[in-house]
């Protein structure tokens, strides 16, 4: 009996908060970060553990990952990490990063040019927003749903965005 094929599809951003916040709630969240393919590949582990004999196990398969892409004018560090993370999560061909410009809303003069510092960066209100992830996830999980090369265990939705439940 040949192994099921798992594909996963990860909303990066509600993951990492969402396991952060119930696993170290003290903690800032940017020091609890979540390894994509470690994630899939734990859970088909415990999968595959309670499976009854006679039952095949799961391989993972694919791991995508949707995330938001911090702009390198304006957080040229949260940039760096980004890009840095995808590089070593991409090492392994099974994972695939799509990212996403986060949207940032700026300050403003009288004849609404946006406002620098003193360093010349842009001066931001607020946190960034993510625009367009949830809709990828989506869309993703369709295709992966529809894949017709072959036997899929399931298609994992990792997010706790409201708009997709």
């Amino acid at each position: 009996m040949s192994d099921l094929r798992a594909a996963f599809v990860i909303d990066y951003q509600n993951v990492h908060l969402t396991g952060a916040g119930l696993f170290e709630p003290h903690q800032p969240p940017h020091e609890h970060l979540v390894h994509p393919l470690h994630y899939a590949n734990r859970i088909v582990s415990c999968r595959n553990q309670r499976q009854r004999p006679g039952f095949p196990h799961a391989v993972v398969t694919k791991v995508l990952v949707y995330r938001g892409l911090p702009s390198a004018d304006t957080d040229p560090r949260s940039y760096g990490r980004n890009l840095a993370q995808r590089a070593e999560w991409e090492l392994d061909p099974r994972v695939r990063v799509t990212h996403r410009p986060l949207r940032y809303k700026y300050h403003r003069d009288g004849n609404g040019r946006k406002v620098t510092d003193q360093q010349g960066r842009w001066l931001t209100i607020g946190k960034p927003q993510e625009k367009g992830i949830d809709v990828l996830v989506a869309l993703a999980v369709i295709r992966e749903a529809r894949d017709p090369g072959g036997l899929f265990i399931g298609v994992f939705r990792f997010s706790s965005a409201s708009a997709l439940s």
